[in-house]
């Protein structure tokens, strides 16, 4: 398994109540599919610098770092892409910590 860090930018217009609930969602469909989560970092909601559509111009950020097996990686992607919930979705490999690999 790798390390991968996700960048979701959720879609919550009219629901800054359901933040929450619509992370804890992200968290279920990772672990799903057979992925461990390391930590979800909350960011803030933010304007976008370039608006694509006038129905979203802004987004809540969050940072996910978790563990995956690189053949699920571009199913998991296209699960997100179909969710009304997140608005856009970037994966990156994310280096092994000191203390990782000391495991």
């Amino acid at each position: 398994m790798k390390r991968y860090e996700g960048l979701f930018i959720l879609n919550i217009s009219g629901k800054e109540d359901g933040v929450k609930e619509t992370i804890d969602k992200v968290s279920e469909e990772i672990a799903a599919s057979g992925g461990k989560i390391e930590t979800v970092q909350k960011m803030d909601k933010r304007p976008f610098a370039r608006v694509s559509s006038r129905k979203v111009t802004s987004g809540f950020y969050v940072n996910v770092i978790f563990q995956l097996k690189t053949t699920i990686l571009s199913q998991l992607k296209s699960r997100f892409d179909q969710n009304n919930e997140v608005y856009r979705v970037l994966f990156v490999e994310s280096p092994t910590t000191p203390a990782a690999k000391a495991k």
